[in-house]
């Protein structure tokens, strides 16, 4: 990084801020608890060429070592497609996320902080057995949910877990990657999309042939994409990948929706038998306005959600979430009832987040309920 960009970093790490923005004609602004804020480190407005060597310094990242005439080539690029995405990690081994991005035929940057520690299940609000996940040895886990809803910190302990617990090989293709995992009981090779490999589906094909027991897909993005995760998960392979759906039924249905119409029956079944589970989470802010707590949603994959899956009635799943915590399913409405039990988030911001919104007023009354008995 330049010194510019390390002191940017090392300013929003000592003040906690989440994101900063980079803007010709503003100074840099930091997302504090929320807000964007100008810091009086920076007071003055960026001129452009301040804002361009920025850009241009974390695009290069993007590109293979020795790369030729990288500048120009990270410019084609934003000429081309309007953006680049990546990852790079500042003097201390933090890491940040970045978006550089035209906008007005200038250059901006957004740049997010990342966690440098992997975090437990519990520190993210998640239930514990979600780690049971981990101990597969075949078949596929999709983690769900909006952008910005801490998908891939999910993934990263799932992925850190493995990684402490089991000797075998995960291979991560991401685009960009965001956490490092460094090889500890496992050997884990990460690879980046733009990077290391032309795409998403290349690098799963790839990967295949490189002896992988567990393999991440950063996201399954196309039908090439689907179609190689759902043949590795079939094929001896714990395959772990997002998807953008709201919850896990419309996981099941955006999977199944990404092939041609003709192929959707044949899928559903080999998508019920290779599915070991699903979970989807929103992130909501707490009481006081400091924090965000996970809310998640857990489906596993019984034969009795199979068969839902496979005959594509998978409207009556969400039944199966909400009587299924035997089997270490989770309501999205009982996760939402529990924050509001124990004061992390108002009533009112939990109704407006449930699905049934009847469901989590059970819920809560029959707390209340058992609490006076």
């Amino acid at each position: 990084m330049t010194p510019f960009l390390e002191s940017i970093c090392a300013i929003c790490e000592i003040n906690g801020a989440s994101d900063v923005h980079l803007t010709t004609g503003q100074p840099p602004r930091f997302r504090e608890h929320g807000q964007l804020v100008v810091r009086p480190e920076f007071p003055d407005p960026m001129p452009p060429q301040e804002v361009d060597e920025a850009a241009m310094e974390l695009g290069l990242s993007t590109l293979p070592i020795g790369c030729p005439d990288g500048t120009e080539r990270v410019r084609a690029t934003l000429m081309k497609k309007g953006s680049l995405d990546g990852a790079v990690s500042s003097a201390d081994g933090s890491r940040y996320r970045f978006n550089i991005y035209r906008e007005s035929s200038k250059t901006a940057v957004a740049l997010r902080r990342l966690d440098s520690t992997f975090k437990t299940l519990e520190d993210l609000c998640l239930p514990e057995n979600l780690a049971d996940f981990c101990n597969y040895t075949d078949g596929l886990v999709i983690v769900t949910g909006p952008t910005g809803s801490g998908k891939s910190t999910t993934l990263a302990t799932l992925i850190h877990t493995i990684n402490t617990t089991r000797a075998c090989h995960i291979i991560t293709i991401e685009d960009p990657v965001e956490f490092i995992h460094e090889s500890e009981k496992a050997l884990v090779h990460q690879r980046q999309v733009g990077r290391d490999a032309e795409s998403f589906n290349d690098a799963l094909i790839d990967a295949l042939r490189q002896d992988p027991d567990v393999i991440l897909v950063g996201e399954i993005r196309d039908l090439g994409t689907v179609r190689t995760a759902l043949r590795a998960a079939e094929t001896g392979h714990l395959v772990f990948c997002t998807l953008h759906a709201g919850d896990c039924v419309g996981a099941v249905e955006r999977f199944v929706s990404v092939f041609p119409p003709e192929e959707q029956t044949g899928v559903r079944r080999q998508f019920s038998m290779a599915l070991k589970g699903i979970v989807a989470q929103h992130l909501v802010l707490s009481c006081d306005g400091s924090s965000r707590y996970a809310v998640p949603e857990v489906m596993v994959n019984t034969p009795a959600v199979a068969n839902l899956i496979a005959t594509g009635r998978t409207a009556l799943i969400s039944s199966s979430i909400e009587t299924g915590a035997d089997a270490g399913m989770r309501s999205l409405e009982e996760s939402l009832a529990e924050l509001v039990l124990n004061e992390c988030i108002d009533e009112d911001v939990a109704y407006s987040m449930a699905h049934t919104p009847e469901t989590l007023q059970r819920r809560l009354e029959e707390a209340v309920g058992d609490e006076l008995d």
